[in-house]
Order: structure tokens, then sequence, then C-alpha cells
């Protein structure tokens, strides 16, 4: 199966809402599913739809997310994020991402992703790190 025969197939997340999950860990004093970790989620819901198609020595990045965060989501809730490829554009990846946590739609958008060359990336990180150490 290759990358393109992966149009409308959906990766799926199911995840428990944990203490670390909430914006009060995010400097949010308010204790609901967090927007940073859905769109983590989304994130791995996307790799999951495309897995093992994914030529060898390449590996994908996400580049952009347009979501709307729609409702909360308390601890001890199980949420289902899916991530569905809907375009594939030379090596750009769309996806439309769903969640929902039982009781509710709580977030909706769309996420991409680029297939790159690994080795290439990772030699490119490498250089930063190396030129542009920044004093901690």
């Amino acid at each position: 199966m290759t990358l393109q025969d992966k149009i409308g197939t959906c990766g799926t997340i199911e995840h428990i809402v944990c203490a670390k999950d909430l914006a009060t860990a995010w400097k949010n004093n308010v204790p609901v599913l967090a927007t940073p970790t859905l769109l983590w989620l989304a994130e791995l819901a996307a790799m999951k739809a495309i897995e093992g198609t994914v030529p060898d020595g390449a590996m994908t990045v996400g580049v952009s997310h347009t979501m709307k965060h729609l409702a909360p989501t308390p601890m001890e809730f199980k949420v289902m994020i899916e991530a569905k490829v809907t375009v594939i554009t030379g090596r750009l990846v769309t996806f439309n991402i769903t969640a929902h946590d039982g009781n509710e739609l709580v977030l909706v958008g769309t996420h991409e992703r680029a297939v790159i060359d690994r080795d290439r990336f990772l030699a490119r990180v490498e250089k930063k790190a190396i030129t542009n150490k920044q004093p901690i």
C-alpha cells in the first residue's frame, strides 16, 4: 500500500484525560483538557492513519493546524480523536480531525503533515544545535 492509497483512511486514538493533560498544567487554572494536549493527540491520530506507508528513510512532520476547540472535557473522561486522510498533494498530507468525549464534539479542524527525508532533517537539527548553541 502506498501513501496515495490512504485517502479516506482514518487513524483513531482513544485517550483518558489525566492530570498532566489539563489546562492547569499549562498555567491556566481550569481543570479541563488543554488545547495543546488535543493538538498533540490529533498529530498522533494523523500519524496512525498513514503508518506503514511512509517510504523508507522518510518521516512526517506536522506543518499546520487549523482547529476549533469547541467544548470542555473534564479529567477521567475518554476522548476519541479521529484523523481522516482527505488530500495528498505531493509530499503534503491533509487530515480532517474530530474529537469527541462521549457527550459532545470537542474539536474539529484540519492538520497537515509533510513527508520529508529523515537523515536530511536530522542533519539540519544537528547543524543548528552545533552552530547556534544558546546559553541556558
